[in-house]
């Protein structure tokens, strides 16, 4: 569903300022937008308030905290109608951090930190292609993160 958003350019600004800083104190991005701290904090609250900003959060480096091994992995569902079933499942294997519903050749795609490549095969074999549903699986191990970052919004 779309939702129909008035977002000017200031918000937009701000939006990128806080983006690459979620710490950033308003009165600093007050001063890079040329407006009052009490502004950016009415602004900052409306975006929340109408769903554009979506929480706060840490992240944690996952090779910091021992999961060296990033895969992603695209499953093939025996009825792909089924999803929700099978998304529901995935909710109970933490280490499966991101899910998609796709198009193309599978019908999920899931992204997977583990310690090392003997638990992601435990992962696969274990927690993953046991669930009844799943046809098969196709794994591919990233070798880097080459770039991660939030989605940048143009200016006028």
């Amino acid at each position: 569903m779309t939702k129909n958003l008035q977002i000017d350019n200031l918000d937009r600004k701000i939006l990128n300022i806080i983006t690459k800083n979620a710490r950033i104190p308003y009165l600093e991005v007050a001063r890079e937008c040329n407006v009052s701290g009490a502004a950016i904090h009415q602004r900052v609250q409306r975006l929340i308030k109408i769903g554009v900003i979506m929480g706060s959060e840490f992240k944690v480096d996952p090779v910091s905290v021992g999961y060296k091994t990033c895969a992603y992995i695209g499953i093939f569902l025996e009825n792909p109608g089924k999803y929700k079933e099978i998304i529901k499942e995935f909710n109970n294997v933490p280490e499966i951090i991101e899910c998609h519903y796709t198009t193309g050749n599978y019908s999920l795609f899931i992204k997977v930190y583990a310690r090392d490549n003997e638990h992601l095969r435990m992962i696969l074999t274990d927690r993953i292609q046991t669930l009844g549903g799943i046809t098969s699986t196709e794994t591919l191990i990233s070798l880097e993160e080459s770039i991660n970052r939030q989605i940048v919004l143009q200016v006028d």
